[in-house]
């Protein structure tokens, strides 16, 4: 007899796995399913970033992002902790080098005390005590920034969610879904042969295809995914110690990305990045990458052409230095004129799912979208990673809200 799963869970990234592990924690007498289309986990959005565990510097007090952020801290420090995942609490700095960043430093400043952030305000002389090898009119210091190994952290919630009775399917990639009154079809291709599965409830963390995912569906929605990708460098070993923080600039407050920054990663290098460029493939990871069916989908969408033409300029500057390294390098020697274009060694790029709606609006908080039989992760902007586990947390108390069940009971002793 084919097994019903309880609850199935689409998409093996970090906010997918974290939503499963939490799901067979609260509720142990039920059976639940991952499906991954990758033969490993946290391919895409996850494994593919800074590596940084973010202290919540950026996000509007009360927002979801500022809220998860904080909690994610925590909790991704402890988990990391009592599993044995490798975590260093270096630091960052974020670094003003002109009288308009000096402007958006002191508010940003403002912003950290309004969300409980333990920062510093330093001067160009302390600036240059801390980081010889930096050089700014003032900077931020953020004590709570640390840097992680994200794939590592999947892999082990995915493993001790199969320790709790979770199954877990990878490359398996889903090609229909169909919801009755009762229960939810998944139809996919396993290994080149197709399969399906029935759950009585679906959760959709599907990333960079979301919003097929509620398409497929027939969820109507007003948004749709739009990739930028964010390309970086490595510095060669030599300059590993270049700095003891993590370097960040003063970002354009109307613009959802950081900018150019020095990371220390976990492994000992530096990296350098990333920017923020159009991608013309939502899984393009190399230098030329172009998929007609993600460039006819873009294109055909409103949304695309609101926001192309409101962030024209930037757009265009940031597609010259992506083929121009000089440019690229002009980003970091703003703060760092020690290194020159030859240390620019290539290093993978990642690519960001941007929800952006149909008037061209930027989603730069948490979007979800239902149905009676699921629930859909539309967008999970940076921090995403850092904050995986109290997202996770949040669906949970979503689906038992919605199921009509107390988030503190177990779903059998009600069922």
């Amino acid at each position: 007899m084919e097994q019903i799963y309880d609850y199935i869970v689409i998409g093996g990234g970090i906010v997918g796995v974290s939503t499963a592990w939490q799901l067979q924690q609260r509720y142990p007498e039920k059976s639940i399913l991952v499906i991954e289309k990758e033969q490993g986990l946290s391919r895409h959005q996850t494994g593919h970033n800074s590596g940084v565990i973010h202290a919540g510097v950026y996000y509007a007090p009360g927002s979801l992002k500022a809220e998860f952020c904080t909690a994610g801290v925590a909790a991704t420090t402890q988990f990391c902790a009592e599993h044995d995942i490798p975590v260093e609490n270096c630091g960052k700095l974020l670094v003003a080098t002109n009288p308009l960043e000096v402007t958006r430093m002191q508010a940003l400043y403002e912003r950290c005390h309004q969300n409980g952030l333990d920062v510093e305000l330093l001067d160009e002389v302390e600036l240059k005590k801390r980081e010889p090898n930096i050089s700014g009119l003032g900077a931020i210091a953020v004590a709570t920034t640390s840097i992680v190994n994200y794939r590592l952290v999947t892999e082990k919630m995915a493993e001790v969610f199969a320790e709790l009775g979770g199954t877990v399917e990878l490359d398996t990639r889903v090609e229909g879904i169909i919801e009755t009154p009762n229960e939810v079809l998944v139809t996919a291709n396993q290994s080149g042969k197709a399969v399906n599965f029935t759950g009585r409830f679906l959760v959709v963390c599907s990333g960079l295809m979301a919003d097929r995912m509620t398409k497929m569906m027939g969820i109507e929605t007003d948004f749709q995914i739009v990739p930028y990708r964010g390309e970086y460098y490595r510095l060669p070993k030599k300059y590993n110690q270049i700095v003891k923080h993590l370097i960040y600039p003063i970002p354009d407050p109307d613009l959802p990305f950081l900018g150019v920054h020095l990371t220390r990663m976990i492994d000992g290098s530096v990296t350098v990045g990333p920017n923020a460029v159009q991608g013309w493939k939502r899984e393009g990871y190399g230098k030329i990458n172009i998929s007609m069916r993600d460039i006819i989908d873009m294109v055909g969408f409103p949304g695309f052409w609101k926001v192309t033409a409101k962030h024209l300029k930037t757009g265009l500057i940031e597609t010259k230095n992506s083929w121009w390294k000089p440019g690229y390098l002009k980003l970091v020697n703003k703060y760092c004129p020690k290194i020159q274009l030859a240390d620019l060694e290539p290093y993978p790029a990642g690519i960001r799912a941007q929800a952006v709606l149909k008037d061209g609006t930027l989603v730069h908080d948490f979007l979800f979208a239902e149905s009676e039989r699921s629930l859909h992760v539309c967008n999970a902007p940076s921090p995403a990673a850092t904050s995986a586990i109290p997202i996770g947390g949040y669906i949970c108390d979503k689906i038992a809200e919605k199921q009509q069940l107390p988030t503190s009971m177990k779903i059998a002793d009600v069922a």
